[in-house]
């Protein structure tokens, strides 16, 4: 009955305050408790900790092509603020992929997709006819990680 209650108590703090939850949780790891883990929500927080950083990895990127087709096709608008988020962006791009190493074999299947919503947007943000963007990226993957890269 105490190891059903404790299961229980666990559940309802994951609801009731999360960041208490966390912390019960890693206790419980260090001191090998596995029997008091909640599994079905840490099972479901590990997850979202990997979908997160492939969402970060996404979001980054789209930004970053945003930013790239702004400077490439408005060169007379360019701004320090422009070039400094191509900087920042890439730097958490490159640091997502050295501090997780197989988000590199996601970075190629998203950037197509990526370039589509930074296309739009880039319209969106210019004025510019969309036509005024390439259908394809205009940029290798590669280069847009690459620092010394300016379109």
């Amino acid at each position: 009955m105490t190891r059903l209650k404790n299961k229980h108590e666990s559940l309802d703090l994951y609801d009731r305050d999360f960041y208490q939850w966390t912390e019960q949780q890693a206790q419980h790891l260090r001191d090998r408790e596995f029997s008091k883990l909640d599994i079905t929500n840490l099972v479901e927080e590990v997850e979202s900790l990997g979908r997160s950083e492939k969402n970060a990895l996404s979001s980054n990127l789209r930004v970053l092509l945003l930013h790239l087709l702004k400077y490439k096709y408005q060169p007379e608008k360019r701004t320090g603020s422009w070039s400094s988020t191509i900087r920042e962006h890439r730097e958490r791009i490159i640091e997502a992929i050295e501090t997780s190493p197989s988000l590199k074999l996601y970075f190629e299947p998203i950037f197509d997709r990526a370039y589509t919503v930074a296309r739009r947007s880039a319209a969106d943000e210019t004025g510019l006819s969309i036509s005024k963007f390439p259908a394809s990226s205009p940029f290798l993957p590669i280069d847009v990680i690459d620092e010394d890269f300016w379109p």
